[in-house]
């Protein structure tokens, strides 16, 4: 979050040399975050220094800084260690001076993020994050898209008793962005979002083993005030839902694939293609947000065990992505 001389950014302005992508990317996200807001959030769980003596606690804004890191770097907690040993730009953003600090330890990495699973401070940063962009301007109401991706856990892993993770499950999947798993079967969770149709932004974020339908999580995917709602072939009778009912909400969800090929080349048939192509159009937003968690963050598979610690990751994840795809608004407005 800044040198203790200089800020980050300011550092790059000081520097001849030209600014790297990740220079560029950090300077870009350490003005968009509200640094205070989360700090302000995790202070009340965070140890306060031992008046026994001993080693003080790590500032809070440098452990945050650094949980931030791992999230943008998909960084586990023994490399994340290593970067910030080895990464001079790294180093500089956590506010770390090689010399003179102490550098956390895997431990110290682990035992923060374990803090904010306890808490559940995952979810509550990402409600701060959304509070944040309202206050800006970018408010989540008009419309939602829901859908959800694949986040694949490896089979292998076992526990001490020898077993898979129990709370990970086995399904189909033949989202495009879980092109790998396309041709059988995927072990993991799955990612539920509700997404705003203008922005592209999350507003809701629910995570549930892989063999969950998508349908079952759609209502808890709305905020409430939606005037229309965007699905794949995967939402098809979401209308009729029983807690869909009494709704003024309009469903524009895709039609059946063996359906669509099955339209017949007359001006109703070609008409209707059209209006699915529009809908694909609109729902293709959803992908945005998946695109940056997937591939701009690069968390395709998870490393840890459970819903618990996965719900905490992902929410901070979209809070993330918020803020890396409204940056450039946030940066206009700053």
């Amino acid at each position: 979050m800044g040198g203790k001389q200089l800020g980050f950014s300011d550092y790059e302005l000081t520097t001849a040399k030209k600014q790297t992508k990740r220079e560029k990317f950090l300077s870009e996200m350490e003005a968009v975050v509200p640094w205070q807001a989360l700090i302000d959030l995790i202070e009340p769980h965070y140890p306060k220094a031992n008046k026994k003596g001993g080693r003080p606690p790590y500032p809070l804004a440098t452990m945050l800084t650094i949980h931030l890191l791992q999230q943008w770097y998909s960084l586990s907690d023994p490399a994340m260690e290593e970067a910030l040993i080895e990464v001079p730009t790294m180093r500089r953003f956590a506010g770390i001076e090689l010399i003179s600090d102490r550098i956390p330890d895997e431990t110290t990495i682990l035992t923060f993020r374990h803090l904010l699973e306890k808490h559940k401070l995952g979810e509550q940063i990402f409600e701060t994050v959304k509070a944040h962009l309202s206050e800006r301007g970018m408010t989540m109401r008009q419309g939602t898209i829901v859908d959800a991706t694949l986040i694949a856990a490896p089979s292998s892993t076992k526990n001490k008793e020898g077993k898979q993770d129990p709370e990970m499950h086995q399904t189909k999947k033949g989202n495009q962005w879980d092109h790998r798993f396309a041709e059988g079967c995927a072990y993991g969770m799955n990612v539920h979002a509700g997404v705003d149709k203008d922005s592209g932004l999350i507003h809701s974020v629910v995570v549930t083993a892989a063999n969950v339908h998508d349908l079952t999580l759609a209502a808890g995917l709305l905020h409430g005030d939606e005037e229309v709602v965007y699905g794949d072939a995967g939402y098809q009778g979401i209308a009729k839902r029983p807690e869909m009912a009494r709704k003024a909400t309009e469903f524009r969800v895709a039609m059946r694939p063996g359906k669509r090929r099955a339209l017949p080349d007359t001006p109703d048939g070609k008409l209707q293609d059209l209006i699915e192509t529009a809908k694909a159009h609109i729902r293709s937003k959803v992908e945005h947000p998946f695109r940056v968690i997937k591939q701009q963050f690069g968390f395709q598979n998870t490393r840890l065990r459970g819903l618990a610690k996965n719900r905490c990751k992902i929410h901070m994840l979209a809070a993330l992505s918020n803020l890396f795809q409204a940056r450039r608004q946030l940066l206009a407005t700053a």
